[in-house]
């Protein structure tokens, strides 16, 4: 080969490194509505990132997003809208570094929302959902067994291609050496993010999340926590959320198609588990009040309430809800009072997977869906602990996700959730019709 093309191709394949170097996670997609949507990318040092994307049905037809430096005082994250879209489309898209597209081995593709309402039964989708995913890092780990393992996860979410994941908490795990700093708390999102086997589901599946205590702060952190406001900034960062209600803490909601999700926050408003001279909270009372609200103003088939620990389980563990028995009463007594439909709890922190149903007298059965972990360490309850509520043959103590499916006319919309192990195996699964949460 002539020294003149070997030197070509030894200047294309460095370039294509240097991209590739310059990409420190992502691209992600996160969220997704009828006319926008979130792209969002890390790279390693300051750069320019656009993203381009077509429609699949017409690739010849270009857009992009805007440019924007990525700067070390923001994680050197960009986080980018798609708003010339249109709904229910699927679109191919690109990720550009400084001028360049960033080649990746797998799909980058996200979609748009349908517009069904007044034209159609609305569509049947997918959603992954779990929690406590633990990226081990030795030296800054406890000694002793790496606490994480079963990376191989995400691949097996990423084959079942869900619409969209939700993070229910837990979705990182701070360390000692950082949540008394910003620099450690960046340093510990970007290191989760920045899994190779995470990359192929961030980049064409869309995400959605709340937290818990370890990806807020401290193990067991409340409302107390001296770095709250960083975290709240480092979940914006990295997180592609379509609202946040209060300018303190991640409360937000989204639909898809028919049903409504509500994200809480279970840690900003929280009091402090030894202190019994207070009002006992765990969503706070500004909350609360508008969860309720948008509860009963909600029309949604499901109503799917996100939090990061256990609600309906009586025995009082884990900082479930149970542990602040006052409000844990009231948020039943209210959704039974306020006669809200279709309310389904989907939570995690455990380390262990079960389906607890409580019995109302006179309305429906409550349902509540925990899910963990991810890839942190299995666990399996308290060795007193008596959750008579538990659905017998759901309890899983082994790393998992859930897959749920919503489909059927609008009038008789069924969802069907199956818990899967690492490898993707389903371990159990549920049905319940919209017309039984009535």
């Amino acid at each position: 080969m002539p020294k003149k093309i070997l030197l070509s191709f030894l200047f294309l394949f460095l370039s294509f490194e240097s991209l590739r170097a310059q990409l420190q996670s992502g691209p992600m997609v996160g969220y997704s509505d009828m006319r926008e949507v979130l792209l969002w990318a890390q790279t390693s040092q300051p750069a320019k990132v656009k993203f381009v994307y077509w429609d699949q049905a017409q690739p010849a037809k270009r857009f992009s997003t805007e440019e924007v430096a990525t700067q070390k005082q923001t994680a050197f994250t960009a986080r980018l809208v798609a708003d010339q879209v249109l709904p229910g489309k699927k679109y191919g898209y690109e990720l550009h570094i400084n001028g360049k597209k960033v080649a990746r081995p797998y799909p980058l593709e996200f979609q748009t929302q349908a517009l069904w309402q007044w034209r159609t039964d609305p569509p049947p989708f997918r959603f992954a959902f779990g929690s406590c995913a633990y990226v081990n890092e030795p030296e800054f780990d406890r000694p002793g067994t790496p606490y994480g393992s079963h990376y191989e996860i995400f691949s097996s979410i990423h084959r079942q291609k869900p619409d969209f994941m939700v993070w229910m908490g837990d979705n990182t795990y701070t360390r000692e050496a950082d949540w008394n700093t910003r620099t450690g708390i960046l340093h510990r999102y970007t290191h989760t993010r920045s899994l190779p086997e995470l990359q192929p589901l961030l980049a064409s599946t869309h995400h959605y999340a709340t937290w818990d205590d370890h990806d807020y702060g401290p193990n067991d952190s409340d409302r107390s926590f001296w770095l709250k406001k960083t975290s709240l900034e480092a979940f914006k960062l990295f997180w592609g959320n379509p609202n946040f209600i209060f300018d303190e803490g991640v409360t937000g909601t989204f639909q898809w198609a028919d049903v409504q999700f509500f994200l809480l926050d279970d840690r900003y408003y929280k009091s402090p588990n030894d202190n019994t001279v207070v009002e006992r909270t765990i969503l706070g009372q500004r909350q609360f009040d508008w969860l309720i609200d948008a509860l009963s103003s909600s029309q949604a088939a499901f109503k799917f309430m996100v939090v990061g620990g256990q609600v309906l389980n009586p025995a009082k563990v884990a900082e479930n809800f149970s542990t602040y028995p006052e409000e844990r009463e009231k948020l039943i007594r209210t959704i039974t009072e306020a006669k809200i439909p279709g309310v389904i709890f989907l939570d995690g922190d455990r380390h262990h997977s079960v389906l607890s149903k409580l019995d109302r007298n006179g309305t429906y059965p409550l349902y509540d869906f925990t899910v963990s972990p991810l890839t942190a360490g299995p666990g399996r309850p308290s060795a007193n602990e008596n959750n008579s509520l538990a659905v017998p043959g759901t309890l899983v103590t082994e790393h998992n996700f859930a897959l749920a499916e919503v489909s059927g006319p609008r009038t008789d919309r069924v969802l069907k959730v199956s818990v899967m192990n690492a490898g993707g195996q389903v371990l159990w699964t549920r049905e319940i019709k919209a017309s039984e949460l009535k």
